[in-house]
Formats: C-alpha cells, structure tokens, sequence
C-alpha cells in the first residue's frame, strides 16, 4: 500500500491563528492537535479546526509544499482557505476516523 503524505492548515476560528503542518497520516495528527499533543503552538492558542489539505504521493514533494506555505504572506494563506472551503468549515469531520 502507498503511502500519502498531507500538508494542513489548521486555524482557531475563521480568519484566525493559523498553523502549516505536515504529516503521513492527517486522522491522527488531527486528534493529536486536537488533545494537545500536536504541539506547543496549536494547544497555546486553540488551534485545532483543519481548514485546508493538501495530498502528496511522496514525502518531500510534500514538506517542500509545508515550507513554500509557511513563507506566505498571511493574505494567500487565506485565499488558499477560502478558495477551497469558504466556510471555513472543520475538515476533521470529514475525515475517515
């Protein structure tokens, strides 16, 4: 079976804090974001509705997108969110889990 490797955006609200991560498995890194284990950042401002993914077949096609996003401007962070989920609804809930 092959792996997938996603890169995330996560946010405390709509048009909030956000935080760019990546992972190999997006279920349960979300559920870790979520029980403050994912990091010292999201658990210290509540970080944890996922907003936007991103599916990436190799691991370093995908952290090369992680690092491009994280050097954004803030404004095409969320154009890149809006584009796709305008609602900013909780992708999570969508997820297989």
């Amino acid at each position: 079976m092959d792996q997938t490797y996603h890169v995330y955006i996560l946010a405390s609200r709509r048009n909030g804090t956000l935080y760019t991560g990546v992972t190999g498995d997006l279920a349960a890194r979300c559920s870790q974001h979520r029980n403050g284990q994912g990091s010292q950042f999201t658990e210290r401002y509540g970080v944890h509705r996922l907003v936007h993914a991103e599916a990436f077949p190799d691991v370093s096609e995908a952290i090369a997108r992680e690092k491009a996003i994280k050097k954004w401007r803030r404004a095409w962070k969320l154009e890149l969110i809006e584009r796709d989920n305008p609602q900013w609804l909780d992708l999570y809930d969508r997820l297989n889990v």
